[in-house]
């Protein structure tokens, strides 16, 4: 089963404001297994990017100037996302901002299933914040490298999170504890000495003690019968 992990970065929240793509990074999976492939594109808008965006994503409009133009990516784009189901967080987001530019451009818009983790994530964890970071928190996912939004660090970090919603990461490689490390003092049997044909040894002082004390006991007394085998 071959599925597609999204992420998108813009110039803003809403397209119908205008705002465009900068940034769209997407991974192959395959039975929820990353295969290695990835599709990547920064992408020049012909827009100024707010602040207020270039604070979330650090993006700027400089560094976008010689970029390509979505148009010049979209075949591209298209031909790795084929008609495999799309995985994206909080999808109608980003598949409403890539449609957005397929208009645009004169190419079909996307008709690709879309698998939201956002929903998953909620049906999992249900009243719980369901964030990137949170989810990756939550699922001992390490996403230190995460100082600002980027498509592809956070389509990666998304790949792990919808692998473990779906509880199909590989099984641990750990060995179970071998139960016989952790046995008590008292489950000790002293028949695994003899079965080493391992020698008790003890002085001829503390022999005559031993003696002293068995004579102290009850005829009854298990250390008679010991005594005398």
């Amino acid at each position: 089963m071959r599925e597609i992990v999204l992420d998108t970065e813009t110039t803003g929240l809403k397209f119908s404001d205008n705002h465009r793509v900068i940034e769209v990074a997407a991974i192959e999976i395959v039975d929820y297994l990353p295969t290695g492939k990835v599709f990547h594109k920064y992408v020049n808008p012909q827009r100024d990017v707010p602040e207020s965006s270039v604070d979330i994503h650090g993006i700027t409009e400089k560094f976008l100037e010689n970029k390509p133009l979505f148009k010049e990516i979209a075949d591209e784009f298209l031909e790795f996302i084929s008609v495999d189901n799309i995985v994206a967080h909080n999808a109608p987001f980003d598949i409403g901002f890539l449609n957005f530019e397929l208009q645009r451009c004169g190419k079909n818009t996307l008709s690709n299933k879309a698998i939201d983790t956002v929903v998953l994530a909620r049906e999992k964890f249900p009243g719980q914040s369901v964030s990137l970071d949170a989810l990756c928190k939550r699922l001992s996912i390490d996403n230190t490298l995460r100082e600002k939004h980027s498509a592809t660090l956070d389509a990666e970090l998304l790949a792990r999170v919808y692998i473990e919603l779906n509880d199909a990461r590989e099984p641990s490689l750990n060995l179970a504890i071998d139960v016989e490390d952790h046995l008590i003092d008292t489950d000790f049997d002293i028949s695994l000495l003899q079965e080493r044909n391992l020698k008790i040894q003890i002085t001829s002082e503390e022999e005559r003690l031993h003696s002293e004390f068995i004579n102290t006991l009850g005829k009854d007394a298990i250390w008679h019968k010991i005594k005398n085998d």
